[in-house]
């Protein structure tokens, strides 16, 4: 891989060398690197391109890095992974995908994750979106997330875009059994003409079943972001759901939750908040000796910590 590539990969899993434990590194629509352990198996797909990711049952403490890099302007990329977490297992997936376009064509990277989360099990997903590039050709990412849950289980998904990507369309699905529980925060920046759009749509169908969803965003310049949530409580369960976003410039947003309980023990939140950032929170700042800029760059930062 060359340095470009390299740089992509620090930005989206932190790696400045090969990671220890399982990893799949995807590179220009091929496979750069790959290792599997005694309790983690990544096979290649026959029938789609991608893999599967499989965890033993009671595997702990244990990560899979599965990040995506493209250099290459104008390459179409497209993958299906699929995670079978096991049963009574505790571990990390650190995925991601950054694209560096300098030519005149679009690069794009869709991803398709699907999880199959065993009784009882943990799971922390994170997934970083990043593009640079200084060509006329577009950096988009469109990911799909497809989530199960088995009873007792756990996931927490922490994704990120804060630089590059022009169009995003980020879609999350998930059925949740009982007493399985799912958080989700997201963080989005976007600037210029960028376009980023957001679906969350989660089933609470077992017994004590929850979520959260969590999105803080900010959209400067002339950009657009849309929020749609919506979260079906469909037993005794409880679903919170929020929006905060900081609109600046000239940029628009939109922030649709919804909620429907199917069940009268459903308990079910949602919250949503838009506005730009308070001008006595910049002049505070500004006494203290920071610019204007200094000082907004800085209440954006701690917003999206």
């Amino acid at each position: 891989m060359d340095e470009i590539q390299m740089n992509l990969l620090e930005q989206v899993a932190g790696l400045h060398e090969v990671p220890k434990g399982a990893y799949n590194i995807r590179s220009n629509g091929q496979a750069a690197g790959r290792n599997t352990t005694a309790n983690i198996d990544i096979v290649t797909k026959q029938d789609n391109p991608g893999i599967d990711i499989i965890i033993k049952p009671g595997t702990r403490n244990e990560s899979v890095h599965i990040p995506v890099v493209l250099s290459q302007s104008g390459l179409k990329d497209m993958v299906y992974n699929d995670f079978y977490i096991g049963e009574d297992s505790d571990v990390t997936i650190i995925a991601g995908c950054g694209i560096h376009n300098s030519g005149e064509q679009d690069s794009q990277h869709d991803g398709i994750h699907s999880f199959y989360v065993g009784k009882n099990a943990r799971v922390k997903y994170v997934e970083k979106h990043y593009g640079e590039g200084d060509g006329k050709g577009s950096r988009v990412m469109n990911p799909t997330t497809i989530v199960e849950l088995e009873e007792g289980s756990y996931m927490e998904m922490d994704t990120v875009q804060i630089k590059g990507v022009d169009s995003t369309k980020r879609m999350t699905q998930a059925k949740l059994k009982a007493d399985a529980t799912l958080v989700i925060k997201e963080k989005i920046m976007t600037h210029g003409t960028q376009r980023a759009e957001t679906n969350f749509e989660v089933d609470l169908d077992g017994e004590n079943s929850g979520t959260h969803v969590i999105s803080r965003s900010v959209a400067k310049d002339n950009s657009h972001q849309l929020f749609l949530s919506k979260v079906n409580g469909n037993h005794k369960c409880s679903g919170h759901t929020e929006c905060d976003a900081i609109i600046m410039d000239h940029a628009s947003v939109s922030a649709i939750p919804e909620i429907t309980a199917n069940h009268i023990d459903a308990s079910l939140i949602h919250e949503a908040a838009i506005g730009k950032i308070a001008g006595e929170q910049i002049v505070k700042l500004m006494t203290l000796g920071l610019t204007e800029a200094e000082a907004e760059a800085q209440i954006i930062n701690g917003f999206l910590k």
